[in-house]
């Protein structure tokens, strides 16, 4: 049995997994990405925050694209803001739309925080999810529950990743507006009724 540690996980795969566990097996299991509006529109948004550059307002220093990483959780990835006031860091985090409740992105924000506070050696209280639509921030706690919750998705997604496994579609109100539609096909193989009349399909003898 191998002692070596396992790889760090990208902080972005929590979002994806929080979101719907085959969209993050499709990306991180089997290396599947498209784009759709939806995601270049989120490029788009990121635009600003995604060259590094560090600014001071108002007596806050203001990081863009700040590096993360976590030793003891084995997280990796680029935060979009970090405010520093008093020293202590604010992480700050884009989404495309309007503003409402994002789950998966208080569990992305939430692991930002870890990372910082190992990284700063210090508390991250909290931080905010900037809605570009409404131009809004939605301040997020990072309360026992959120970094229960955290922690939870860091261990589902190791387990995944560990596995291999790639979960079944889901076909709900999450696969319309996901830009892996056509990888997924949630409308054809979403029960294993469907995905057993498709597999004996496309593997039907000829006569």
């Amino acid at each position: 049995m191998s002692d070596a540690p396992e790889p760090r996980l990208m902080i972005s795969a929590l979002e994806h997994y929080a979101y719907c566990p085959r969209q993050c097996a499709l990306i991180h299991v089997e290396q599947s990405y498209q784009e759709n509006v939806y995601t270049l529109r989120g490029n788009r948004d990121h635009d600003r925050v995604d060259e590094p550059e560090t600014e001071l307002r108002d007596d806050v220093r203001v990081e863009r694209a700040l590096p993360l990483y976590s030793e003891a959780l084995g997280l990796t990835g680029r935060a979009d803001v970090v405010e520093f006031d008093d020293g202590t860091p604010y992480p700050i985090e884009y989404k495309h739309g309007e503003q409402r409740r994002h789950e998966p992105g208080r569990i992305q924000l939430c692991a930002q925080a870890l990372c910082l506070e190992e990284m700063m050696d210090g508390e991250v209280p909290a931080g905010a999810l900037y809605h570009t639509g409404a131009h809004r921030r939605q301040e997020v706690v990072f309360t026992k529950e959120l970094r229960t919750d955290t922690r939870d998705v860091i261990d589902a997604v190791r387990a995944q990743l560990r596995d291999q496994h790639v979960p079944s579609p889901v076909n709900d109100d999450r696969c319309p507006p996901c830009s892996l539609q056509t990888v997924c096909m949630p409308e054809t193989v979403d029960t294993p009724e469907r995905q057993r009349h498709e597999t004996d399909r496309l593997f039907a003898a000829e006569d």
